[in-house]
Order: C-alpha cells, then sequence, then structure tokens
C-alpha cells in the first residue's frame, strides 16, 4: 500500500491553501481524494499523475 497524504499536506506540496485544494475536489479538478472516514486522503501515485497531466497540458498551450 502506497503512502498517502492529507489535503493539509497536498495543499502545501502545492503552496496553496488547503480550502483551495477542497474547492478543486468540490469541482472535480485536481488530484482524486479518497474518503476514508471523515478525512480525505490522496495517494502519491494520483499527485503524481495529476502533475504529470498538467505537464503535458501545459506544453501543448
Amino acid at each position: 500500500m502506497g503512502s498517502y497524504l492529507t489535503t493539509a499536506e497536498v495543499a502545501q506540496r502545492y503552496r496553496t491553501a488547503p480550502a483551495t485544494v477542497r474547492y478543486w475536489r468540490h469541482i472535480g479538478y485536481g488530484p482524486k481524494g479518497v474518503k476514508i472516514g471523515r478525512r480525505v486522503l490522496y495517494a502519491e501515485a494520483e499527485l503524481t499523475r495529476f502533475e504529470q497531466s498538467q505537464a503535458a497540458g501545459e506544453m501543448s498551450a
């Protein structure tokens, strides 16, 4: 099982506020989170996938 990050840790990784990460989740943007109990966690593999998709999109623009 890979490692998971909290919403606060994802926000710190992307240098944004936790509220922004929650908003991204609300509108269907950003890395996909998994709700476990009351917490939303993000797999490292999902963060990598999101980052690669963003890099590919920026290069095509």
